[in-house]
């Protein structure tokens, strides 16, 4: 079995003795015996003086998007970083006043939309040249350490679900990730990230060994955030990305679409690593509740094969193909945003969502983030902490 950052520094905590400490935690903070973070560190006399939680909250009661209030006890102060509102995603000055060391510790999924990196990179940026240091319990990327997908944000599109400026499948561990954007950023931040024993970049979630425990109200299993990286695209979309049913991501659908017509249309992409099952499903909520749905259901036949963020803009494609009158990329605001489209956000630019609408052939559209892909490796290689 892999271990955490959190289980070596359980090992010995002198370095805690006597500092003034904040977690950035959420359910998935735990050792090897499934303990929270925070009571292994009471058990050993380390006092901890607030727990900061990030989006969903401190046990992810709470949707996508969904301001975080008032959280479940720990006997331990709890603030939220995701509010109603863009500055609620960065801790106020009065929260750090009584403090000299942040410690995170959250699994990530692997994806850079999923915001839990994100609120990372935004309070190392409160913290750069403050008198404060933060540590990094490191975990593993489920998606493994090596692939790498999709196109580079462009800063004019910058959310919070781009603040890195990695690809959507990036191949880093949030370790390995904070080291990179102090370096990107230049931020003077006292960083210290305390590394697993047992992982190779080669490991997919399933090989680690460790228990999956949810993120997030809608990532129930490793498969679901393996698919992911394309099918958040689905966010942007009026079509369902299956929010309301018990497996969020793995399928999608809309009033409008024929799920064999969709399918068929499909087999001219030539995707890898992917089959696709014609379906339909009534979700109890968000887009569509209580409607049914017609969709296709996403089943990975080849790991290794597989291209999430590929297929999630081949499945785009086929839509706009087939359903032209039908399909919507979603204005309005997402994650704070109202500037642009949220499928723009998530890729990072308009330049996918424009050639989907121009009919640009997927191999024209992949060839431009292919260059992304290529350039980012090397520089992602310098601050890879594992092999």
């Amino acid at each position: 079995m892999v271990r955490t950052g959190l289980d070596i520094l359980l090992q010995d905590t002198s370095s805690l003795k006597n500092r003034r400490i904040a977690l950035i935690v959420n359910q998935t903070s735990v050792d090897c015996d499934l303990g929270y973070s925070w009571s292994m560190l009471e058990k050993k006399g380390i006092a901890v003086q607030r727990i900061f939680s990030p989006e969903h909250g401190l046990f992810a009661t709470e949707q996508d998007q969904v301001a975080v209030g008032d959280q479940p006890g720990t006997g331990i102060e709890i603030v939220s970083l995701y509010g109603d509102s863009a500055e609620t995603l960065r801790p106020e000055d009065r929260f750090l006043q009584d403090i000299d060391l942040v410690v995170f510790d959250i699994q990530d999924i692997g994806t850079r939309y999923y915001t839990y990196s994100n609120t990372l990179a935004m309070f190392m940026e409160v913290l750069d040249g403050r008198d404060m240091e933060i540590v990094v319990l490191d975990r593993p990327n489920p998606l493994g350490g090596t692939a790498v997908e999709g196109p580079m944000p462009d800063p004019a599109y910058r959310s919070f679900v781009g603040i890195l400026p990695v690809p959507p499948r990036h191949g880093m561990t949030v370790g390995e990730l904070a080291l990179y954007y102090r370096d990107h950023k230049k931020l003077d931040v006292n960083l210290t990230v305390i590394r697993m024993e047992g992982w190779k970049r080669s490991m997919l979630f399933p090989e680690t060994g460790l228990p999956w425990v949810v993120p997030s109200p809608n990532m129930p299993d490793w498969e679901t955030a393996l698919v992911y990286p394309g099918m958040c695209l689905f966010e942007g979309l009026n079509v369902s990305e299956g929010r309301g049913t018990t497996t969020p991501f793995l399928h999608f659908g809309a009033p409008f679409i024929e799920p064999e017509t969709l399918r068929r249309k499909l087999e001219s992409f030539g995707l890898e690593g992917v089959g696709f099952r014609p379906t339909y499903f009534k979700p109890s909520f968000h887009k569509f509740a209580g409607r049914t749905l017609g969709g296709l259901f996403l089943h990975i036949v080849d790991r290794a094969a597989f291209r999430p963020f590929r297929t999630g803009i081949a499945l785009t494609a086929a839509l706009h193909e087939c359903y032209p009158d039908e399909l919507r990329f979603l204005e309005g605001v997402y994650e704070f945003n109202d500037v642009h489209p949220a499928f723009d956000l998530l890729c990072g630019s308009g330049k996918q969502r424009s050639s989907i609408e121009k009919s640009v052939p997927l191999r024209e559209i992949a060839a431009g983030w292919e260059r992304d892909e290529a350039a980012f490796a090397p520089v992602k290689q310098r601050f890879h902490l594992y092999e």
